[in-house]
């Protein structure tokens, strides 16, 4: 395999000016240039990335790490961040925590290990101990769909508690009395958010708490749902709504409904959140609170880059950056006319 070295001998320059060709290509002349390049390319030259690593401290890496890489609402955040940092020269490493705190654990342990550029991170553990556990390897790193305590990180979130109102507060003003809640792992800081905006919807109605029904799921995924639509079918008085934490609840939500017959949105409506791609193309397009997660992915990998060095005039705050949602309303809340 041919070397750093055997592209100096071919391109008749000396080995520093091959590394500039490479690292920055505007230090050298065009002619020169175009010489080294063309002697790689005869050569079939790879640099190694490894010994790069090793000479530079760190790698050309970002690490995202998420809660559920089976929830299109957290492909299109990785999607966002690959955006910027493909922009910059950089490749992005996507990792599962399946919304477990010991996973998060591991798997930040091998990011400084391998001493990755930063990390985006979707928190799995409440109490925020590995992520201070990280911080002391002093790799920079931006909580993504997570508001930060302090000014240890950044931040780019979405106002969760102001999707919850939008969702109920559609309900109610569709008449509906007594709606179901279909949450999911209380300890998650979206959740909690979501929550309190739907019971702010309930409060400014003059509705009473109960007006929300619960139904908890240990999981945020499409079974999850259909468990939950069927102890919802169970339910007696039933709720005429149904508000779900998350579109693949929503989804789980009416399959159980339709298999049960009991029509969407007719005899129950149904609100999810993310406005993941599958909410449009549902058997009925279901409304959704919609998330600019593209956008949520591409800013906190910005962020991540101006820390990095990577971006900006070298000068860097941390700072929380809160993004709006909005409500989608498509035909699983609105009776045909």
């Amino acid at each position: 395999m041919a070397g750093i070295k055997d592209v100096a001998r071919r391109a008749g320059v000396s080995v520093g000016t091959v590394s500039n060709v490479i690292n920055r290509p505007a230090s050298v002349s065009p002619e020169t240039r175009g010489r080294v390049q063309a002697a790689i390319a005869e050569l079939g030259y790879v640099r190694s990335e490894s010994a790069r690593q090793l000479r530079a401290g760190s790698s050309r890496i970002v690490a995202l790490l998420v809660l559920d890489m089976g929830n299109p609402f957290f492909v299109d955040i990785a999607r966002g961040a690959e955006r910027a940092a493909r922009a910059a020269g950089l490749g992005v490493m996507v990792c599962n925590s399946d919304q477990s705190a010991t996973e998060e654990a591991a798997y930040l342990s091998l990011f400084a290990e391998q001493r990755v550029l930063g990390v985006l991170v979707t928190p799995a553990d409440p109490t925020g101990k590995s992520l201070e556990d990280f911080g002391r390897h002093g790799i920079p790193s931006v909580l993504v769909d997570r508001v930060a305590s302090g000014a240890t990180s950044c931040a780019v979130s979405v106002d969760d508690v102001h999707g919850g109102t939008l969702a109920v507060r559609h309900l109610v003003a569709a008449g509906h009395r007594s709606i179901a809640f279909v949450t999911g792992p209380p300890e998650l800081r979206q959740i909690q958010d979501r929550r309190k905006g739907a019971l702010a919807a309930l409060q400014e109605a003059g509705l009473p708490p109960e007006t929300l029904v619960e139904i908890s799921t240990g999981r945020l995924d499409v079974a999850a749902g259909r468990d939950a639509g069927a102890r919802l079918v169970g339910l007696v008085p039933r709720p005429t709504a149904v508000f779900c934490v998350n579109d693949l609840l929503a989804l789980g939500v009416l399959q159980s409904l339709y298999a049960a017959g009991v029509k969407v949105p007719q005899d129950m409506a149904i609100v999810g959140y993310d406005d993941i791609e599958f909410a449009a193309a549902a058997a009925v397009p279901l409304t959704s609170v919609r998330q600019p997660a593209v956008l949520m992915g591409r800013m906190a990998a910005e962020l991540l880059l101006e820390e990095a060095g990577y971006a900006g005039d070298g000068e860097h705050l941390h700072r929380g950056v809160m993004l709006q949602p909005e409500l989608v309303v498509r035909a699983s809340s609105i009776l045909p006319h």
